[in-house]
This record gives structure tokens, C-alpha cells and sequence, in this order.
């Protein structure tokens, strides 16, 4: 571990006093029901930008800018560029938020941050409000304690994240040479567990459809027609069983063909993750008398980050509140795949669909309507810069980090490096298995939040030297 810089130190200690007012910068945001989903009001996510932007500014950016593409929510821009001949890092995240969901739910309303027992409750306090802060805090530290970061810096803040960032090609097309780094710092994951400081280095991708099934030109009486007329929900629920095998493994033929296969080094990594099956049912949530699909075996991270996966999103048959004795004549499901390296997106949609409509029976009709195909990211973490953020992770958290995988999906992250030249992305954050990211009751660990600023101040530093 190589021993900070005399700034960095300085900037640590600035941290030490400032802390509080970095936290109540988080609940500011917080404080904003920026939720960019169709049907709740634009001008929330506007004022969400405008806010954002007012505190990159007080915190030290400069150029700062709120962007704007045709219809699109608007991006946030800032930079500090007095490193001459040092590293340029390119910092995201995003100011948007999902719906509060089930507002009766939270044990404290959605967008009134609240602590207890160490956490920081509100939508947005982990996903992803915290990595603006984490952003502005660590070069607010270094200014105030009379110093200048030793790199250049870039921040981006995406305001349609939460809706697929379906525009960000376009926005970083027409701002590419504004965005150009050697690095990018995304604070848009989380941590193994609670103290545990990691870097994420995949990325499962997402293939999902919609499947309607159709017998009959209307629903009819169950005892006038009961019998021979064939159901579509029954029919339906036999083409989704189709989807796995008792296992719990994927049945549609092939889709594991193009899995990449673990090389050592990863299932070493795999084997060293600090967890018990215990903890991992707690965390999951799993009823106490429900096992684990029996393809689980021993290490359950490693189905998750680097196997794919199949769910039933949704399934509409009917209704439980308008339940009635009757044959369904329609029903309806989605299906979501998650991929890993190095599955096609396209040709894992294409089996599906096919799967889907092979498996009808009765004659019934199966239309399948695609809702997206995007592709898994994996990156090697060889690049310096990996070996420069395991440094500063540890120095932040005061404990070795791990390398990880996400069983979930974040669409831009290929794109965006893609996009910049290859530039290695460093992925990390403030969420852990407790933070209920997209559900009722998001929190954050108060703790890990201060020890992620302090491990960007030490990234600042350590990617200076490279």
C-alpha cells in the first residue's frame, strides 16, 4: 500500500469536519422526487438537474452545464481541469429515481431522508443520489483544504437511467469529444456486504418479451363451456414451466452453449467471497422452509454472476380481485433473461421466442412481443487503474476489497466505454444486500457512504500515479 500524498492527507482531514454537511448535501437531492418513469412529472427530474448542477458548482466544478437532448431528461456536466499532463477521469451518475412504489410500505415516506440505526432511508439515498455526492464531496476536500486534485476531472450526471439511458448514445455522440477520458469512475454499484468495499467487473445482460396467449374470443361461463374448451391461462402456465428443467437450469436447447467457462483466477476469487449460506438466505429473503434450486450447489454468486438466468416478471391471468368462475380466452406473462459472457443478446431473444411458441399446446395462438436485447459487459481488471482503486478502496474502507460480479444489468456501461476508446471502467458503490434498491425501504449504510468518499479522495491520488 503505497502512502498518501501530503494533499490527499490534507483532503482527508478536510473530510473528517466536513462529513455532516456532505451528508445533508445527499438528503437535499434526496428531498427531490425525481422519478424519470413516464407519468410522473417531468419537471421533478428538471429540478432534480438544476439542483445538481447548483451543487457541483458549490462544490468546486467548473464549465458546469445542464445538457439537453429533444424530449430526453437532462444530463448534468462539470469538469476541474488544472492537472496538466495527468490522467483525465470521467465521473457518473445519475440523478433520477424509479417510483416510490407502495408508499404504506415505507416506514418513513419515500422522499424524506431519514436515519436509523446507521442507515440513511429515502428514495434515491443509495441509487444513485450517493455517487453524486460521492463525487462532489471528494473534490470539495481537496479544495478546502487549499489544494487541487492531482488529476482532471470530468463528472457526468445521466437524468434516464432508471428508464434504460435509451438516449445516452445519442447524447454522448453529440458531446463525445466534451466527455473524452482515460478512466471512468460510475458510483452505480454496491458492495459484497456491509463493509465490504468491492469493484464490480460484470455485468449480467437482459434479454426480456412479452407473451400473450390466446384460445378464445372472450372469457365464457366455466360450467357452461368447462371441459372441452381449452384455457388459456392453463395453457400459459405450461409454456413458462417449459422454461427450466427440476433443476432450476434453463431448458431452452443451447442457451448455455456460449457461456464462458471460469478461468482459476475467478473461481479462486469466487471461493475466497466472504459469506456463509446462512447469510446469503437471510439476505435473499428465501422463506425458511425453501431451499435453494438444487443447480445452486455450494456458491450461489457464482450462478448469479456468471450463469444465465431465467423469471416470470409478471403474469396477468384474469385478476385476484375480479376472480371469477370463468375459462380465460386470454393471458399474458413477461419473461426476462439475464446473460453472461459471452452469450448474444439477439440470438439468446431469437431461441427464446422460439422456445415460446414451440411449447404451446392445444393449438393455442402465442404472440411474443421483444422489449429489449442487451448484451452482458465483463472486463478484465488488469488495466493500473484497477490495482489504483483496490489501493484506495482499502486505505477508504480499512479492509481488503473484493472483485464481483452484478447478477443484474446497467445498459450504458459497455457503450460508454465502448464509446470513449476502450477506457477501463471502474465500478463502484454504496448499495449492499440490504439497501432494497428499486423497492420500498431504500437505505444506505451511513458508514460505507463516509468510507467511499474517503476512498475517492484516495483514488484521486493513486490515479495520479499512473
Amino acid at each position: 500500500m503505497s502512502t498518501p500524498s501530503p494533499a490527499c492527507n490534507r483532503a482527508l482531514a478536510v473530510f473528517d469536519t466536513k462529513h455532516p454537511q456532505y451528508l445533508e448535501d445527499l438528503c437535499k437531492l434526496v428531498r427531490i422526487p425525481s422519478v424519470s418513469f413516464e407519468g410522473f412529472p417531468a419537471e421533478e427530474v428538471t429540478k432534480s438537474a438544476e439542483a445538481t448542477a447548483a451543487l457541483l458548482s458549490s462544490r468546486g466544478f467548473e464549465n458546469v452545464q445542464v445538457l439537453k437532448l429533444p424530449g430526453v431528461h437532462p444530463y448534468v456536466y462539470g469538469d476541474f481541469l488544472h492537472a496538466p499532463g495527468k490522467p483525465t477521469v470521467l465521473l457518473y451518475a445519475h440523478h433520477d429515481v424509479q417510483p416510490a412504489g407502495d408508499v404504506e410500505a415505507w416506514a418513513s415516506p419515500p422522499f424524506q431522508p431519514t436515519e436509523r440505526s446507521g442507515r440513511l432511508y429515502g428514495r434515491g439515498t443509495a441509487d444513485d443520489k450517493a455517487g453524486i455526492i460521492v463525487h462532489t464531496s471528494a473534490l470539495d476536500a481537496y479544495l478546502s483544504a487549499g489544494e487541487k486534485p492531482p488529476i482532471n476531472l470530468k463528472v457526468l450526471i445521466e437524468g434516464e437511467e432508471e428508464i434504460g439511458s435509451g438516449n445516452l448514445g445519442a447524447f454522448i455522440d453529440k458531446h463525445l469529444e466534451l466527455l473524452q477520458a482515460d478512466v471512468m469512475v460510475l458510483t452505480d454499484t454496491g458492495n459484497f456486504d456491509v463493509g465490504v468495499p468491492s469493484i464490480t467487473t460484470s455485468l449480467r445482460g437482459l434479454v426480456t418479451v412479452e407473451v400473450e396467449v390466446t384460445s378464445l374470443k372472450q372469457s365464457v361461463h366455466s360450467g357452461s363451456w368447462g371441459g372441452p374448451l381449452p384455457d388459456a391461462g392453463l395453457a400459459l402456465s405450461k409454456i413458462l414451466a417449459t422454461l427450466a428443467d427440476e433443476h432450476g437450469r434453463i431448458a431452452i436447447p443451447g442457451i448455455y452453449d456460449k457461456v464462458r467457462p471460469l478461468s482459476d483466477v475467478e473461481k479462486a476469487s469466487l471461493n475466497s467471497l466472504p459469506f456463509t449460506m446462512d447469510q446469503f438466505r437471510n439476505q435473499a429473503g428465501i422463506v425458511e422452509c425453501v431451499p435453494t434450486l438444487p443447480a445452486c450447489g455450494d456458491n450461489p454468486w457464482t450462478m448469479i454472476w456468471r450463469e444465465p438466468s431465467v423469471s416470470v416478471n409478471a403474469v396477468e391471468v384474469s385478476s385476484r380481485r375480479d376472480a371469477r368462475n370463468i375459462i380465460n380466452g386470454t393471458a399474458w406473462a413477461r419473461v426476462g433473461m439475464r446473460l453472461v459472457p459471452d452469450m448474444d443478446a439477439h440470438e439468446v431473444e431469437s431461441a427464446l421466442i422460439a422456445h415460446l411458441k414451440a411449447a404451446a399446446p392445444y393449438g393455442v395462438q402465442v404472440n411474443v412481443t421483444p422489449l429489449g436485447a442487451k448484451g452482458p459487459w465483463f472486463t478484465s481488471p488488469e488495466h493500473p487503474a484497477f490495482s489504483a482503486a483496490l489501493r484506495s478502496l482499502q486505505a477508504g474502507y480499512g479492509r481488503a476489497p473484493v472483485l464481483i460480479g452484478c447478477g443484474g444489468s446497467i445498459g450504458f456501461v459497455g457503450p460508454l466505454s465502448e464509446k470513449l476508446g476502450g477506457v477501463p471502467a471502474l465500478l463502484v458503490g454504496v448499495e449492499d444486500p440490504y439497501t432494497n434498491a428499486h423497492s420500498e425501504n431504500e437505505s444506505l449504510c451511513i458508514a460505507d457512504f463516509y468510507s467511499c468518499i474517503r476512498s475517492q479522495i484516495h483514488l484521486f491520488d493513486q490515479l495520479s500515479r499512473i
